[in-house]
């Protein structure tokens, strides 16, 4: 033993005393005086619950839209896309449709030499007197004589068939020729609220009729990969009848269609969409079912066909936001 009551050749422990097993409690904090951050112990708050649509973002709130006391000073849009079978057509009948529903005064125009918006509402292309092809080509036929009603209470339409093909070709050389559907809409402006052209699969003249005519754009795309591939040329042409034709032009929303949420490729499509696009990707999506073929054949919008189907209110809910996006808003 040492002279300092230790033992040879241990060193013993660097620290002056043990530390005590349990802290003696601190002194409460005065009420006025402030903690350190250090000291401060936050509280955990319950992260409020979002309800995420098909798109990942979270769903808006769309109300119920207010009803009109007169009708007029109409927004026409144009549902453009140059790829065929992208649902462009049953989104025109649909959204029609719904917004008719809602009150609001809408004419469809069949813009496409197939007829296929036509044929959607029950019309047999080849016994039609007028279609917009005189309307368009003779100047003595007047926006009366062509329109029809549609079936649906507070929806019209211009109906179309094969003939609107020759146009294409006969308004080349025409003077101001991207704005004859312009002209020949004008007096349609008064009497609606909302007119809605259906486009051909293409980018030729008579979708850069459409465009130079319309206030707004509605893209419907597939989810599918190679219906996203060909957007970008569609936001070309858009910008060059911007550019050149009609500076008041806007691009309303893209509206994704025959969504399958079980499939990876289909939400693929959709998260690189809202990517590309962004805020213009509408919230509302509309997703396959067999009901959209049977309300074709039976020649009727989905929303009398199969009033209940989610099929029928995905369109009521894209008219709502619709409405608030770029029409009452």
């Amino acid at each position: 033993m040492t002279a300092d009551g230790g033992f040879p050749g241990h060193t013993g422990s660097s620290a002056t005393e043990m530390p005590p097993l349990v802290q003696a409690p601190r002194p409460p904090v005065p009420a006025n005086s402030e903690v350190s951050s250090s000291e401060a112990v936050p509280l955990r708050q319950p992260a409020p619950s979002v309800e995420l649509g098909p798109t990942g973002r979270p769903m808006p709130h769309l109300p119920e839209p207010k009803p009109l006391t007169s009708h007029g000073n109409a927004r026409v849009i144009a549902m453009c896309n140059q790829k065929g079978g992208v649902g462009k057509t049953t989104t025109t009948i649909n959204l029609g449709a719904s917004l008719a529903e809602y009150g609001r005064k809408v004419l469809l125009v069949d813009f496409d030499p197939q007829g296929s918006l036509s044929v959607g509402l029950g019309l047999h292309p080849h016994e039609m007197e007028y279609t917009i092809y005189n309307l368009v080509m003779e100047p003595d036929v007047t926006l009366d004589d062509v329109v029809v009603p549609s079936g649906v209470a507070g929806m019209d339409l211009l109906p179309s068939n094969i003939d609107l093909s020759a146009a294409e070709v006969q308004l080349v050389h025409e003077v101001a020729r991207e704005q004859t559907l312009q002209r020949v809409l004008a007096p349609a402006l008064e009497k609606y609220d909302v007119i809605l052209i259906d486009c051909q699969p293409s980018l030729g003249l008579l979708t850069v009729n459409a465009l130079t005519a319309a206030h707004g754009v509605i893209v419907p795309l597939e989810c599918e990969y190679f219906a996203l591939r060909g957007v970008a040329l569609l936001k070309t042409t858009i910008d060059k009848v911007k550019e050149r034709l009609n500076p008041g032009l806007e691009i309303d929303g893209v509206l994704g269609t025959m969504f399958d949420g079980r499939t990876l490729h289909g939400r693929e499509v959709l998260e690189r969409l809202v990517q590309a696009w962004g805020d213009k990707v509408f919230h509302t999506v509309i997703r396959r079912t067999v009901k959209f073929s049977d309300s074709t054949v039976a020649g009727e919008p989905i929303t009398s066909y199969a009033s209940s189907s989610t099929g029928a209110e995905a369109y009521r809910q894209l008219a709502r936001e619709v409405l608030a996006r770029c029409l009452d808003g």
